[in-house]
């Protein structure tokens, strides 16, 4: 078997053996017909899989002492009945009991659900879980996309793909956090699939471009509708405020037996990427690149209507005549542009207002759609989150201009985040921020970017607000660097420690050797407080895992889980 395969060593007693294979070469894991295994009774043997050296293995130990969970099976099955076969982590030592444990959840691929409704790969969908059980996972995360749930018009909503892996978590053992998600899929980081808006909101789009977001130059960005019309009715007679409380309350009413069993956080989407922001740095078609400042995007009508009022209201009209005329473009650097320079205008009278109005409107937008989701799910056991981007690039410059473009009044001398998590507080939202995997060492000089500074910052600003803090990392990492600054980041030396970690994101190189390795040892370092700074080259501890069969007398076949 080839490096990109995960490999477990057969497992036999004097009369039989039995062999677990995890082979990752897409997304998922599939389902392959093996040779008919028989279930022993006792035994002891090896798993170890890929690029792990002999002293690295996971030690699979059978002991009547080790609890089975009962929904940590999964069905393997050809034929009349089933063999269901479960696979349960038991981690050397205790997990930590008290306030320090960190869960970890892991994020789905964004095509969990098809275009038409239902899951993708279900019986890989199943077998990828339980092996994220085997690690002690705590749990998963999923988008909840608008543009597949209420596709075939408004108010029509088809959860029925969401509600088979609902099922299949709680099956497992595990919990769910759902994305409320109010944005398309496709021209962001990361992004592997393209799922747009609503249809029906697509077209009445076509018909009021003015609808979403536009930058100085008329480019009209499709990711997410303008706040700028947030409590008007313009979709099909719907404040799009009511859109999304509507979208809310049909979740609840759809899934109400699972809140607070299964489901335990509801993240509500405000802007593009699930994120409360701005899309300033778009990278579709090449718009921006990183480290550009991005765009102001406040000129469809409705929010050239509100700058114009507010400017009118303090007795300065021409200032409400639009945007910075000195902000530069997408892919400039501070010092080229007059308004975000070291003494530039974003520290004029002008600037000030200006950015207190662009940053005020993106507050009251998150208030709005928390302020209607702590309405629905108040009472339902799920905590609410909501997630702000971690704009690391220019931190450490006065400006701060690719977070202040996005939204985040943030500079040398003004604080951006406590006003966010003050606002969070009010709701008793959950704080989720991302780049907590990311160190100031590793990011390119000329970027003057600050990862580890901004986490800081917004550590200060939640445990300042009373609020929790929960984490993300913002790009796709397997080393042990990121798992290690990760568990730095969890405590709470200084500022707030954080309460959840979700982890970017399951695919087929999460499940190859060393990956995988790494996940299930960082897992453990979490549930043990972050206290374990620094990954070790291999499980020297030896970590107990337990795989037991329950054997049903008409099974003839079994069927191999493979990542496929």
């Amino acid at each position: 078997m080839n490096a990109q395969h995960i490999h477990s060593s057969v497992l036999e007693t004097p009369k039989r053996k039995m062999t677990l294979t995890l082979r990752s070469s897409a997304s998922f894991i599939s389902l392959k017909d093996t040779r008919s295994l028989k279930t022993p009774g006792d035994f002891s043997g090896t798993v170890c899989f890929a690029h792990i050296k002999p002293s690295c293995r996971l030690q699979a130990k059978n002991s009547t002492q080790e609890a089975q969970l009962a929904h940590d099976e999964i069905l393997m099955t050809e034929g009349r009945e089933s063999e269901k076969w479960g696979l349960v982590h038991a981690i050397s030592g205790p997990h930590s009991s008290n306030d320090s444990r960190v869960p970890v959840f892991v994020m789905l691929p964004l095509d969990t659900i098809t275009i038409g409704g239902s899951l993708n790969k279900p019986r890989a969908m199943n077998a990828s879980l339980m092996a994220l059980r085997s690690a002690g996972v705590e749990g998963v995360m999923v988008d909840a996309w608008w543009g597949l749930v209420e596709k075939d018009g408004p108010l029509k909503y088809n959860w029925e793909g969401y509600a088979e892996l609902v099922r299949m978590v709680q099956k497992h053992g595990l919990k769910l956090q759902v994305v409320m998600s109010f944005h398309q899929c496709g021209g962001n980081v990361g992004d592997s699939c393209s799922i747009p808006l609503p249809p029906w909101v697509l077209e009445e789009i076509s018909k009021n471009p003015d609808l979403v977001y536009t930058d100085r130059s008329g480019r009209r960005n499709p990711e997410y509708i303008s706040l700028g019309c947030d409590s008007l009715p313009l979709l099909r007679g719907r404040t799009p405020i009511q859109v999304y409380s509507d979208y809310m309350r049909s979740f609840r009413k759809r899934f109400k037996d699972y809140l607070g069993e299964v489901i335990m956080e509801i993240q509500a989407g405000m802007g593009p990427c699930g994120e409360l922001r701005y899309p300033a740095y778009p990278e579709s078609n090449g718009t921006w690149r990183f480290p550009g400042i991005g765009e102001f995007q406040c000129y469809d009508k409705y929010m050239r209507a509100s700058l114009e009022a507010s400017a009118e209201a303090i007795g300065k009209k021409d200032w409400g005549r639009g945007g910075p005329h000195d902000s530069g473009q997408y892919n400039l650097f501070p010092e080229e542009t007059g308004f975000f320079r070291r003494d530039g205008t974003w520290n004029t009278e002008y600037g000030k207002f200006f950015l207190e109005w662009y940053s005020g409107k993106l507050l009251e937008h998150g208030e709005k759609i928390l302020e209607a989701a702590e309405g629905i799910f108040q009472g339902t056991g799920a905590k609410i989150s909501g997630k702000v981007a971690g704009i690391h690039w220019h931190y450490r410059t006065r400006s701060h201009a690719a977070e202040l473009t996005a939204g985040y009044y943030n500079t040398r001398h003004h604080d951006g985040y406590l006003p966010i998590a003050r606002m969070f507080s009010k709701h008793g939202v959950v704080f989720n921020f991302t780049c907590m995997e990311m160190r100031d060492g590793e990011q390119p000089e000329h970027a003057n970017c600050s990862p580890q500074g901004l986490v800081r910052q917004v550590k200060m600003a939640t445990r300042t607000a009373g609020i929790e803090l929960a984490g993300e990392n913002a790009l796709e990492r397997y080393d042990a660097g990121a798992y290690t600054q990760v568990l730095a980041t969890s405590r709470s030396e200084s500022g707030n420690g954080l309460t959840a970690f979700t982890y970017l994101r399951m695919n087929k190189k999460l499940f190859e050797g060393d990956n995988w390795r790494q996940l299930v040892e960082f897992v453990k370092s979490m549930s043990e407080g972050g206290r374990n700074g620094k990954l070790s080259e291999c499980d020297s501890r030896g970590t107990n895992l337990y795989i037991g069969f329950i054997k049903d007398k008409s099974v003839q076949k079994t069927k191999e889980a493979a990542l496929a």
